[in-house]
């Protein structure tokens, strides 16, 4: 008997013990990707949200995406147009997204007939994008309610139905742009680090001293 446990009990407790460290040391590392791919898929309402500002430039009509007060998006703006200006608010730490005009207040979404409409309550699903950066450095904008739905709009800047779209094709390809007359940061006008120099006390003296050595 060991401290009050009979043998047999004993015996049966270490074997046990052994049995459970076996079965997790012998667990497969975590997969990081899957986790990374599943949170992207599901609203962040814990992070601060990034929200940016900037026009979409249609490849094919070769003019911007607006939101007009009537609730029709086309691809129709010149650059610096009022309803041409964009409010790309993150939906996740991964690359989804709602867009609303500026100056309307409305959300860009898609509706069931794969049809871009402006709502004022963009919280739904249909109103949420997922950015994807090509190989030819254009963006397409996939829709996250309906899986391979994309914005696009023909070479008159009319929208086409999402159900017609594929990643491959000109009129879902788009380039982010600065509203006209706001520029880029420039480096020189960042302000310089500070650096600051804290007292020695006998701690950080003996670590200064000792690191010499």
């Amino acid at each position: 008997m060991i401290c009050g446990i009979s043998s047999p009990l004993y015996r049966f407790i270490h074997m046990f013990a052994f049995f459970f460290y076996a079965q997790v040391t012998n667990q497969s590392p975590p997969n990081f990707t899957q986790h990374v791919s599943a949170q992207s898929k599901v609203t962040d309402r814990v992070s601060r949200r990034l929200i940016r500002i900037y026009q979409l430039y249609s490849r094919t009509s070769g003019k911007h995406v607006q939101v007009l007060p009537n609730k029709k998006i086309n691809a129709m703006a010149e650059d610096g147009d009022l309803h041409a200006k964009l409010i790309v608010e993150t939906d996740t730490f991964g690359s989804r997204v709602r867009i609303k005009g500026a100056e309307t207040g409305l959300y860009i979404c898609m509706t069931k007939r794969g049809k871009l409409i402006g709502k004022k309550n963009g919280q739904g699903r249909d109103c949420i994008f997922t950015e994807i950066v090509l190989e030819n450095n254009y963006t397409a904008l996939r829709n996250a309610r309906y899986e391979g739905w994309y914005m696009a709009f023909t070479r008159r800047g009319r929208p086409r139905k999402g159900s017609r779209t594929r990643q491959h094709q000109r009129e879902v390809h788009f380039m982010k742009r600065l509203p006209r007359g706001q520029q880029p940061a420039h480096p020189s006008h960042h302000r310089p680090f500070d650096f600051i120099h804290y007292p020695f006390n006998q701690r950080t003296k003996r670590t200064q001293f000792s690191s010499e050595r």
